[in-house]
């Protein structure tokens, strides 16, 4: 199967020929070449990013000269963990040599943390909460970075104490439930009409719901203001 590529194209001059040639002075130019593409890879993700390890897999008898660096990685890495990428060694945009390198990348995000064990069905509270920074992972990468993205919302499950808390596993509180008595509203600029109705479905501030007109019997779709009101386009 063949992955697509996301591909960087980054140069190094050699200022001091005598010394870059080494193998010792190509490897640095190699190692700056990965962490420049790195630090592009996760710019403006907001994340305090490291490189733990860079392995640099063959040997490094390059040509001498000035050479250009094409670093070749998975479209789909994320920017964090343990990932192998390949960096392409160019002269005069005649490949020369292919040399693999393998990093871990250590990437850290304020992320929501429960403060303690939230259960099931429970209102979260900011005094439930803090933010921490946090290595990103295939779980905390879908995390929350701000309190005020779940305050106010209900645990679709339970949520652990010290835990990242992701959006999904929250939900809005619905203020108007399936079966109660709303009142319909339609207005524009110049007129404004207010029936009764019976809410057929329930949701939060914001969402669709689907209510009954009780003088026409027509069912219609609304949107919730508050805990007794909703609104329909005019």
């Amino acid at each position: 199967m063949k992955y697509l590529l996301y591909i960087v194209l980054l140069t190094i001059t050699i200022l001091t020929p005598l010394n870059s040639f080494s193998a010792t002075g190509r490897e640095q130019e190699i190692r700056d070449v990965v962490s420049a593409f790195v630090a592009t890879r996760t710019a403006g993700m907001g994340w305090d990013v490291t490189i733990r390890r860079l392995t640099i897999s063959n040997s490094l008898k390059l040509p001498e000269g000035d050479i250009d660096y094409e670093v070749v990685a998975p479209q789909q890495w994320g920017g964090w963990g343990n990932i192998g990428v390949t960096v392409l060694a160019r002269i005069k945009d005649r490949v020369v040599r292919n040399i693999t390198v393998n990093i871990d990348v250590e990437a850290l995000a304020d992320t929501v943390v429960a403060l303690r064990q939230i259960e099931y069905g429970a209102s979260i509270m900011a005094t439930d909460l803090t933010v921490q920074k946090r290595e990103i992972t295939y779980n905390s990468h879908l995390a929350a970075r701000k309190i005020d993205e779940i305050v106010g919302k209900k645990a679709r499950t339970t949520l652990r104490a010290n835990q990242p808390i992701r959006a999904d596993q929250t939900e809005k509180i619905p203020l108007i439930k399936s079966g109660q008595m709303v009142t319909i509203i339609a207005e524009n600029g110049v007129l404004k009409i207010s029936v009764t109705g019976k809410a057929n479905s329930s949701g939060a501030e914001g969402e669709i719901i689907r209510v009954q007109n009780l003088t026409s019997l027509k069912e219609i779709p609304a949107k919730v203001i508050d805990a007794s009101t909703v609104q329909v386009a005019f």
